[in-house]
Parts: C-alpha cells; sequence; structure tokens
C-alpha cells in the first residue's frame, strides 16, 4: 500500500494531495529513511511525522485504504510512548505562552490601521 494513501486514511492529513507533498518535502520518514509517496508502507513499519498537529513517531499495525472514523483510523497505528510526551510538553509550553501574551482588545481602530500600515513600511 502507497505510504500517502495510509497517511491519508490514518488521518494524518486531511487530502492525499497533502500527504503525497509532505512525502515530498521530507517530512515523512520510514525507518529512518525519507519516504517519496508511492512508497510501500507494510504492518510494523515505523514512521516519523512531522505535521502542523506536530511530531508523530507511530508503528503501522494495520493497513487500510479506506478513510474511516477518527475513532477507527486511531487503530491503524500505535504512537510512541517517547514520542506522546515529547508532543504533550511541547502543547504544554504554546499553552503556557499564549497565557503570557494578552489578547487583542478588539478590531483595530481606524488610527491603529494606520499606524500598523505605516509600521510595516507599506
Amino acid at each position: 500500500m502507497r505510504i500517502d494513501k495510509w497517511l491519508w486514511a490514518a488521518r494524518f492529513f486531511k487530502t492525499r494531495a497533502l500527504a503525497a507533498r509532505a512525502c515530498e518535502l521530507g517530512r515523512i520518514e520510514s525507518n529512518q529513511q525519507p519516504a517519496k509517496p508511492a512508497r510501500e508502507v507494510r504492518v510494523g513499519d515505523m514512521l516519523q511525522i512531522t505535521s502542523e498537529a506536530g511530531n508523530f513517531q507511530v508503528e503501522v499495525l494495520v493497513l487500510s485504504e479506506i478513510r474511516g472514523p477518527a475513532a477507527v483510523a486511531q487503530t491503524l497505528y500505535r504512537e510512541t510512548d517517547e514520542s506522546r510526551a515529547l508532543r504533550l510538553k511541547a502543547a504544554e509550553e504554546r499553552k503556557a505562552m499564549r497565557g503570557s501574551m494578552p489578547a487583542p482588545a478588539g478590531r483595530p481602530s481606524k488610527r491603529d490601521r494606520r499606524r500598523i500600515i505605516k509600521f510595516r513600511g507599506e
């Protein structure tokens, strides 16, 4: 089975095209080797997946060409404990950083927009 199709079925990417693009950009590794979209994935392969959701290190448990519900998709792989711990730590750090920055009061006024434009040099 193609790796881009499996990544799509396992719900790591919304479309197969996005999964293929991630492979082409070198964001997917299969057994510590960069994976092209047409690379065959087999049960037992270790995949390193880098996406907007985070970095995942997973073991392939089941092959499926059908994209099903999220509950079914989670049975296709097993994430390593260290990968899960690193991902949760990164999420906590992002949450802590978000708390230190105050949220904007609302939409900028006309005067604020002019200052922003001037600051950007537009």
